[in-house]
């Protein structure tokens, strides 16, 4: 991509644009730029083997003398997630919140990273110079503390971009979103607004986080063990269970390492308040009766290795499900997660619990704005232009539909996706050129080193299974010394196929004699003879077509 406009306002989004999570936005005018959020996605059902998804940041290897830092909105893990791959690359300072901070050295501790990385903890109502970028921290509401949108003074104008948000008037810590400071930037002129379109599909206003506490209170009140499963890192939530453990006097046991993290450090910060001898190990559940006793747990996404889905299947080495324990699952299926949770529900009422969901009880609120918070922020900012962002297409678009109902232009609205370049200047703005992005795929310690093709492998060999043909061949003659022998994993139990297995022989020693005829002794002629011969005679007998691996030795 050239670069010989300078004059202009570069908005790149890396990710989080026709997708929830990976949430990665590039700023750049001239020779300045910064990266606001650096998350990461899980896995879809096709991507096999996966545990994590991060963005595409070719393009910020390419222009690493540029970037003055990442700044981060809040401390989710679809918006901190991949920082630790993304600084493994590139050495660049970081500014976030104080509790965003904590959960990141958490996170860079882990990799072996904090030493090497700086780091500034900014305040809501602060601004951070970024080269030629001014960026101001406005405090919001979200499903975490210290969650903030910004204000980003460019030289061509101010953008406002929102975070993750809600309009909350009575939050659990008390900060109301500051709905006067986007007023003031409304009335000095705002370039565009970026905004969160997580819940623009939802008419109407989010419910306040408080309002689970009078539900958790209720649902605490019984001689049941209680088991609460709900997101790591929903601080306000968990606030709020162990709040409601306290009135009903319970002791509270953390099931799951992620959480375990998020409350130290959320406590240690002074972000949960937690009344002493709260707090007990799961190991001491047995001291106490049912009554006693909550526990507090991840897996509230159904996901197999999560803890409650090790508890429901009885695979659990400390928790088990007695007959009468009250399960609230305090979270709505992200989308795409629905079977797993509906299995979870299933299994846990198999067990004998008394599962409360979101089908039954307002367990969970959303952390994200809905229509009519939406249609309020865009009146307080009023921008020039509208970037809908953070949510699969259809959320783009109906955010857009929100923003003409209200008096847009259709032509100053943008739905971009991720990769494409938006150029704005003081009086027009439009989409000018692509840059690389994507998605890499984390699996284990490897980090981009699995891709579409290996995912296609992994997909053939989940649904066809794999056959090995292994044979030696004399390196002077090229006649066969031994085998063929055919392995089989996934494709047909071999035990009761001899006979199958000795058609298979036959039309391979019948190849090879014909290729030992014509004096052939290549390897790869070989191996592809090999699986031209197979392919068609197993799909024809078996209607599959299992991954071919033909193994040939040389003596």
């Amino acid at each position: 991509m050239n670069n010989t406009n300078n004059s202009k306002l570069k908005i790149i989004p890396l990710g989080g644009l026709h997708e929830v999570g990976k949430n990665m936005t590039v700023f750049e005018y001239e020779n300045d730029m910064f990266v606001l959020d650096c998350g990461l996605a899980f896995p879809e059902d096709d991507m096999l083997g996966i545990d994590l998804v991060i963005p595409d940041i070719t393009y910020l290897r390419k222009n690493a003398d540029k970037i003055r830092g990442i700044v981060i909105t809040h401390g989710h893990e679809d918006h901190i997630g991949a920082l630790p791959y993304v600084l493994k690359e590139l050495n660049i300072p970081i500014y976030a919140t104080k509790l965003t901070l904590g959960l990141i050295e958490t996170k860079l501790e882990e990799h072996g990273l904090l030493k090497s990385t700086k780091m500034f903890c900014v305040k809501q109502g602060q601004r951070v110079k970024l080269g030629c970028f001014d960026v101001e921290f406005i405090r919001t509401n979200h499903s975490i503390p210290d969650s903030v949108a910004l204000a980003i003074n460019t030289p061509v104008g101010m953008i406002v971009h929102t975070g993750d948000f809600k309009v909350d008037y009575t939050p659990i810590d008390g900060g109301t979103i500051d709905l006067a400071k986007l007023g003031i930037l409304g009335k000095r002129g705002v370039l565009a607004l970026m905004a969160d379109s997580t819940n623009a599909e939802r008419p109407g206003f989010t419910m306040s986080e408080s309002t689970i506490g009078e539900v958790f209170d209720e649902l605490f009140d019984t001689d049941q063990r209680i088991m609460v499963a709900t997101f790591a890192s929903n601080i306000h939530r968990i606030q709020q269970v162990i709040n409601s453990a306290v009135k009903t006097k319970r002791k509270v046991a953390v099931c799951g390492r992620s959480m375990l993290n998020v409350i130290t450090v959320a406590h240690k910060l002074g972000y949960m308040k937690i009344p002493s001898g709260t707090l007990i190990e799961v190991d001491d559940i047995g001291r106490y009766s049912p009554h006693q006793i909550c526990i507090l747990t991840t897996g509230s996404q159904g996901e197999p290795m999560a803890a409650l889905s090790r508890i429901a299947n009885s695979e659990h080495k400390k928790i088990e499900i007695y007959p009468g324990d009250r399960v609230i699952i305090s979270a709505s299926p992200i989308p795409g997660n629905e079977k797993y949770v509906s299995k979870l529900v299933d299994d846990l009422f198999k067990q004998g619990a008394d599962v409360i969901y979101h089908s039954i009880a307002e367990t969970h609120v959303s952390g994200h704005a809905c229509q009519e918070e939406l249609k309020l922020i865009q009146a307080l900012v009023r921008p020039k232009y509208f970037i809908p962002v953070h949510g699969e297409y259809k959320h783009l678009r109906q955010h857009a539909k929100l923003a003409e109902k209200m008096g847009m232009d259709v032509n100053n609205i943008f739905i971009l996706s991720n990769g494409k370049v938006l150029e704005l200047d003081k009086n027009s703005a439009k989409v000018a050129g692509i840059v690389p992005s994507g998605r890499v795929m984390v699996d284990g310690l490897g980090v981009g080193d699995v891709g579409s093709v290996v995912l296609r492998d992994r997909q053939h060999l989940s649904q066809d299974g794999l056959i090995v043909v292994v044979l030696t061949l004399d390196h002077e003659t090229g006649t066969v010394v031994a085998g063929p022998d055919i392995i089989s994993r996934g494709f047909i139990y071999m035990k009761e196929s001899e006979t199958f297995i000795e058609e298979i022989k036959v039309i391979l020693r019948k190849q090879l004699l014909e290729y030992e005829q014509n004096g052939v002794k290549d390897w790869n002629t070989i191996k592809t003879g090999i699986k031209e011969a197979l392919k068609d005679f197993l799909f024809e007998k078996t209607k599959r077509k299992p991954m071919i691996l033909p193994i040939v030795m040389e003596i």
